[in-house]
């Protein structure tokens, strides 16, 4: 599966989140959160996904450097974690 975030759509942690939990289908108790993100991504998606944030600069400057920081650190070190499993049972991060 690839999941592709529009940078120019995503201006706050709250949308960012929206965008994953629908595309990835996280359910209804969900909690919006770096905390629950990483649970998920961690355990529940189901693998392969690749997740492309596209103009993520955009949304770097609308969000500011800390919280997309915050962010991007959980989606790659979730892909980190399956660096060693088979092409087929990982999560990958690209910022495009």
């Amino acid at each position: 599966m690839r999941v592709a975030i529009d940078g120019a759509q995503i201006g706050s942690q709250a949308d960012l989140h929206r965008v994953l939990a629908k595309s990835l289908d996280f359910g209804p108790y969900y909690g919006h959160n770096l905390s629950a993100l990483w649970d998920r991504l961690s355990r529940d998606v189901e693998r392969p996904v690749e997740i492309v944030w596209e103009n993520a600069a955009v949304s770097r400057g609308r969000m500011g450097d800390e919280v997309f920081e915050a962010i991007a650190s959980v989606l790659v070190r979730a892909a980190a974690e399956d660096e060693p499993n088979a092409p087929d049972k990982r999560l990958t991060v690209r910022f495009t």
